[in-house]
């Protein structure tokens, strides 16, 4: 028996066995998202850190939060180890630092401005806010592992507007004068 997806105004409905996965990426880009940057310590004490848009609460009590990395990535190893690691949520002005973070660039951390976090991961200034954790957890899911983090401390910056992914590409918010 085959299963086969409504169609959604596209002109098509795919079997749901023939989902394509480029498919499916488009279409969980419609969902928006805000930007992180995940950064902690490798086992040698360099600063490491990757962008990041899946990144999500999980319970006020205990505080935790979750995100996810490829399997893939040159850096899973070095998150999986990780004591610590801070989620540094950008500003609307740090796009040039999630597309740094986001890149092959072995030097993400140049010239950036940070500060010392708890056992010492790295901080990124300017940004809207920052979730230190504790390394919970971690689950297989697919083609990424599932981070949980109990977060150990947190603050908020005035640094205004989120940077926003949607679609592909990055988005602003546009504010309601009325409110």
């Amino acid at each position: 028996m085959s299963t086969q997806l409504p169609d959604r105004g596209t002109g098509r409905a795919p079997a749901a066995r023939d989902l394509v996965c480029r498919d499916f990426r488009d279409a969980l880009g419609s969902f928006a998202t805000g930007v992180t940057v995940l950064t902690t310590l490798a086992a040698d004490g360099q600063p490491i850190g990757v962008t990041i848009s899946s990144f999500n609460a999980v319970s006020l009590d205990p505080p935790l939060i979750l995100w996810s990395l490829a399997c893939d990535s040159p850096r899973l190893e070095a998150f999986r180890q990780a004591g610590h690691y801070a989620v540094n949520v950008l500003s609307a002005g740090q796009q040039a630092i999630s597309d740094c973070f986001a890149s092959r660039d072995e030097d993400r951390f140049g010239t950036l401005d940070v500060t010392a976090g708890l056992a010492g991961i790295p901080l990124i200034e300017g940004c809207s806010a920052w979730f230190e954790c504790s390394n919970e957890a971690h689950y297989p899911g697919g083609d990424h592992l599932i981070f949980l983090g109990r977060v150990q401390r947190f603050a908020r910056s005035e640094a205004g507007e989120p940077l926003i992914f949607h679609a592909g590409r990055y988005r602003h918010l546009r504010y309601d004068s009325g409110q």
